[in-house]
């Protein structure tokens, strides 16, 4: 461990393990510690079962019912892949997709009026559905057909609208579309977590439409994908890359402390001994002085014997409810996979429900998401702090990322990641910056 590093991570987490991939490409030598005795950290997959409830501190283990304890993989935070989202290019371009599987995502739910529906996946579905009156179909035949043919970089498309001034609450009016539209439009298709977005240029929201509309075409039943053995393979993936450029990985490595001289770090120490850097990249829990707390999440993981009700009997779903079906300011969402994907044991499924803490009882926020999984063989509750750094880093060279917050596809993330790399390096990320170049390849396994 001892020696002069270029870069320091601590964490393995996913943001963690992106961006230490990315600085030995770039050939940096770089370190990566963690006291945990797993990859993932808070973002991490627990295996055996019987550790899940080991976590959640639950007197008597797993039931004879749940299987053999091997057989699952249980997320700690829930997510899908967009397929043409930013994560899914950072795989492709790194090649880490040859180190995992993944499978389509089978449906997307829509909670409204008490009931399910199915997301629909083409425009003569979305036209067809009952989510949309007869009134507004022609109003959202016409949106879809602009968002459809819109093309930032060419003026001709915009039939009249102005990026720099034109909220989203304004594209609405321009296109009279109705709530029901407006609610689908922007939480289900564009996955904005709050109505914020309203006032805000419309330019973002058009993206994230196209962006929901290109994954969706991939595969035609639903925009997300899932690694087979859940989504802790996503950092060990890209721990193997960084390790095929030099990176060098620890972990059950506690943390003495990080050393500091004239308010910049120049190291850090494990267990009696230093090791130098110049810059150090690390999750919340390593810098509890360097972050603000900014709100809370509540995570429910339910074990179910079935699948939910109302979805087709699909293996794999995700369930949005709107915050105005539930007198919120955030969505909940509900992220559901099973045994299909290797994460529970046959028979079994996994779904998790989760939101942004609005009151002083989160459990009751999540009571109209937990009715529709109902019966739950058993059930985990997590409320999990939001942090973010008080600063960018330039300053003190300490690089922080935010913590996952309850969107569930990676975008956000992916996001975080490029904002740490721009603030260490001065430039924008592109996916070059993920570029093999053989010639920089030092081998080993990086243990």
């Amino acid at each position: 461990m001892e020696g002069e590093y270029d870069v320091i991570v601590l964490g393995t987490g996913l943001k963690e393990c992106i961006l230490s991939g990315i600085m030995s490409v770039n050939g940096k030598k770089v370190l990566h510690l963690d006291r945990n005795s797993y990859y993932g950290g808070e973002s991490a997959s627990i295996t055996p079962l019987e550790d899940l409830y080991k976590r959640f501190e639950m007197n008597e283990g797993p039931p004879d019912s749940m299987g053999r304890g091997r057989d699952w993989n249980v997320d700690l935070i829930p997510k899908f892949l967009l397929a043409s989202g930013q994560l899914m290019s950072m795989l492709m371009y790194t090649e880490v997709t040859n180190y995992l599987e993944f499978k389509v995502v089978e449906g997307s739910f829509v909670y409204k009026g008490g009931e399910l529906y199915r997301v629909p996946s083409t425009e003569a579905e979305a036209l067809a559905s009952s989510l949309v009156s007869m009134f507004e179909k022609n109003h959202f035949r016409k949106f879809l057909r602009f968002v459809t043919a819109f093309h930032e970089d060419e003026p001709s498309t915009f039939e009249g609208i102005d990026l720099e001034t034109t909220t989203m609450r304004d594209l609405y009016k321009k296109f009279d579309l109705g709530q029901d539209v407006i609610n689908l439009v922007g939480h289900v298709l564009a996955l904005h977590q709050t109505d914020d977005y309203l006032d805000q240029l419309c330019l973002q929201t058009i993206k994230r439409i196209k962006l929901y509309s290109r994954s969706l075409a991939q595969y035609g039943q639903s925009p997300y994908l899932y690694p087979l053995y859940g989504l802790g393979e996503l950092p060990q993936g890209f721990a193997r890359w960084s390790a095929i450029y030099g990176g060098i990985y620890m972990l059950n490595k506690h943390l003495d402390d990080i050393i500091m001289e004239n308010g910049k770090v120049v190291g850090v120490k494990s267990e009696g001994k230093v090791a130098h850097c110049k810059q150090l990249i690390c999750d919340p829990s390593y810098v509890p002085d360097r972050v603000q707390k900014t709100g809370q999440v509540i995570r429910v993981i339910c074990i179910l014997s079935h699948p939910i009700g109302n979805t087709d009997n699909v293996s794999s779903c995700q369930i949005i409810i709107p915050q105005n079906q539930v007198n919120r300011k955030s969505d909940i969402y509900v992220c559901m996979i099973s045994y299909a994907h290797n994460v529970a044991a046959q028979g079994k499924y996994i779904a998790i429900a989760s939101t942004t803490v609005e009151t002083a009882e989160p459990e009751k926020e999540m009571e109209l998401a937990l009715r529709l999984l109902e019966p739950i063989d058993q059930k985990f509750v997590a409320i999990s702090d939001l942090y973010e750094p008080t600063d960018n880093g330039l300053e003190s060279q300490v690089f922080c990322s935010r913590s996952y917050d309850a969107s569930t596809d990676f975008e956000t993330t992916c996001d975080d990641i490029k904002d740490i790399y721009k603030c260490m390096t001065g430039t924008d990320f592109s996916l070059e910056n993920l570029k093999r170049r053989e010639n920089d390849v030092f081998g080993g396994d990086g243990q």
